[in-house]
């Protein structure tokens, strides 16, 4: 039996005990690898059993009779529209939504249909690496969509990180977290992608903080691709967390009818977290400017200098090269032509003006 079976009510107990085979699933079974935990909870614990969508939907009616509070919990991950129409049809969700949920890469939104509220959440994992030099991508990122209803919770994930076993775990350990009912779960779910995103900043911080002593390292030379795939993936985690502001924002004004009092209190401290972490991003795409502007200013000092050492190399070649140019002519009555030190008193004077302007160049620091 599971943990808090002997909390729930004496009149839950004969259904925590009903037997599996009494309760036949006309439903198609799912795959196994879609369909991650169905569960249904009653007055803050979790009823013993594995449930198919149909016989935990009927379970909760059961229980609701009784006059207790109870909800079910489907876990699916990346489901195919066939997957996703069974459990639709089931819980009454819109098609738009089912749509969303299917095709993935929604902005992050919160809508609402009917009594059913749908959360599209961006989740984000930090790409270990040893140098951002050396990093092909730093943050990636997936989807958790949540379908909340009266007594239902139904959340989609697509991605290959993002997983939300760890959210179930705390809150069935949490029973009167669990007895606050299915937007208590969305909270829950919502506060570990927002969490996340806080994580996923500080290790960029420490990213952005090693280009950033290389940028001002003095006789240093610096590579701006680090700074731009920073950059890039700056702007993507800012895709990802700002229009949640909306959403948050949403939930707690325009859906006092759905959620209790108890859960917005929650849902205030989540939407503080959240801007915690929308200020920490916005300062970083900050910095990276700035920090592109000043790779930029000395990749630009970088190329005066040697343009001028270029310059100043072809003003020193320039002699030579006039002087040898002027006595290819090979006309007969030039000067010098038949002095015996014509030719050691040219090589001279070219060479010794050679040396008048290389020092003159290095003096103005142009060599």
């Amino acid at each position: 039996m599971f943990q808090g079976f002997d909390a729930l009510p004496e009149a839950l107990r004969p259904l925590a005990h009903e037997p599996r085979e009494r309760r036949p699933d006309p439903q198609p079974q799912t795959p196994n690898d879609t369909l991650v935990d169905c569960a249904v909870y009653a007055e803050g614990h979790r009823l013993p059993g594995k449930f198919s969508y149909a016989a935990a939907r009927e379970k909760v009616r059961q229980i609701e009779t009784l006059g207790h509070d109870a909800f079910v919990w489907v876990g699916l991950r990346e489901p195919d529209q066939t997957e996703m129409q069974e459990v639709a049809d089931l819980f009454g969700m819109h098609p738009l939504a089912v749509e969303d949920a299917v095709c993935a890469h929604q902005r992050p939104k919160l809508e609402r249909y009917d009594e059913t509220l749908f959360l599209v959440l961006k989740t984000v994992n930090y790409v270990p690496h040893e140098s951002v030099a050396q990093a092909r991508q730093i943050v990636e990122t997936g989807e958790v969509m949540v379908f909340v209803g009266k007594d239902f919770v139904v959340t989609v994930r697509h991605g290959e990180h993002g997983g939300l076993s760890e959210v179930r775990k705390r809150m069935e350990s949490d029973p009167e977290q669990l007895r606050l009912g299915p937007y208590a779960v969305m909270h829950a779910i919502a506060h570990e992608v927002v969490n996340h995103y806080l994580v996923v900043s500080h290790l960029i911080e420490s990213d952005i903080d090693s280009i950033e002593e290389v940028a001002f390292a003095p006789g240093r030379k610096i590579d701006v691709e680090p700074i731009y795939l920073l950059k890039r993936e700056v702007v993507e985690l800012r895709r990802c967390v700002n229009p949640l502001s909306g959403a948050f924002h949403r939930i707690q004004i325009e859906n006092k009818d759905l959620i209790s009092k108890e859960v917005r209190r929650y849902l205030r401290d989540l939407a503080d977290h959240h801007s915690e972490a929308a200020d920490h991003i916005a300062s970083y795409d900050d910095m990276l400017n700035s920090l592109i502007q000043a790779a930029l200013a000395r990749v630009g000092m970088q190329q005066n200098n040697d343009m001028r050492k270029m310059a100043a190399w072809a003003g020193i070649l320039a002699v030579p090269t006039m002087v040898a140019a002027i006595y290819g002519m090979n006309f007969h009555f030039m000067p010098e032509l038949n002095w015996t030190w014509g030719y050691p008193g040219v090589m001279a004077a070219m060479t010794l003006t050679c040396l008048v302007l290389y020092f003159q160049f290095r003096r103005n620091n142009w060599l």
